[in-house]
């Protein structure tokens, strides 16, 4: 006699991480790799997934954290031999684009905006503001470069070119980054490398992304109608989900804000 044992033909499952706001150090409520390491071990190694699908809508942030996440997603892939799949909502672009390329395929909506491959540096002076005032700034250090570009004095030609060269240097790291994960399929008579971004179609014949797509439909066309989605992502502080704001938590807010505003979003 044959039994019928529905549970041993469950419908594949299909672990979703949600990767969603700017990317910055740990203890500032960004994306970062220290929060998200527990989060894609889970939805790796849990239930054996057919495959993990990154949803992703970010504006970028630090390259080092970018890196370390990109890097993890690809060890716990090769290692467990589980395909990924990226999704990009309203925006992977620059540190946002980095985790996108780290999955095997990735998938973006008509009008979500991609790519911003570049690296950018951005401050404030406040020499003549403090001169105005009648402030003298004194600073002591043993090391001619130890107050690199301090906002109270004037810019120096030598700090410029500087920062210039580890921007310089962090950027070829990102298009390697990018080479090596999208290969022959990037458009080669296109220098897709000038921080310049894309919508979707564009993306798509560029070869920055594979195709026009949304999460669900896309993940049943692959895994079948009944495919199981299991949702996996960064919980809130404890004072946070009670609505308690600390100045940090502010500040990294605003600076979240402005990052997805340079997209227009």
């Amino acid at each position: 006699m044959k039994l019928n044992l529905p549970f041993l033909n469950k419908p594949p499952l299909v672990a979703v991480v949600r990767l969603q706001g700017a990317i910055g150090m740990a203890g500032r409520g960004a994306l970062n790799d220290v929060a998200l390491a527990p989060v894609l071990e889970r939805a790796f190694r849990k239930g054996k997934p057919a495959a993990v699908a990154l949803e992703i809508n970010s504006p970028g942030g630090s390259p080092v954290q970018s890196a370390l996440i990109g890097a993890r997603i690809r060890r716990l892939s090769e290692e467990l031999d589980v395909p990924t799949y990226a999704f990009v909502e309203d925006v992977a672009a620059s540190g946002g684009y980095w985790l996108a390329a780290a999955a095997d395929e990735i998938y973006a909506d008509e009008s979500s905006v991609v790519g911003s491959i570049g690296v950018i540096s951005a401050g404030f002076g406040a020499d003549k503001f403090i001169a105005r005032q009648g402030i003298e700034r004194r600073v002591y250090t043993a090391g001619k470069s130890k107050s690199m570009l301090d906002p109270f004095r004037a810019e120096q030609p030598e700090d410029i070119a500087r920062l210039k060269q580890l921007l310089g240097d962090i950027h070829e790291n990102f298009i390697t980054h990018v080479k090596d994960r999208r290969g022959e399929k990037l458009d080669q008579d296109v220098d897709l490398f000038t921080g310049e971004i894309w919508l979707g179609r564009r993306a798509v014949a560029l070869g920055l992304i594979d195709g026009i797509a949304h999460l669900r439909p896309k993940l049943q066309d692959r895994f079948g109608e009944k495919v199981r989605l299991r949702r996996y992502g960064m919980k809130k502080p404890l004072l946070g989900r009670l609505g308690v704001h600390l100045a940090q938590d502010a500040l990294a807010s605003i600076e979240e804000r402005a990052e997805f505003a340079r997209f227009g979003l």
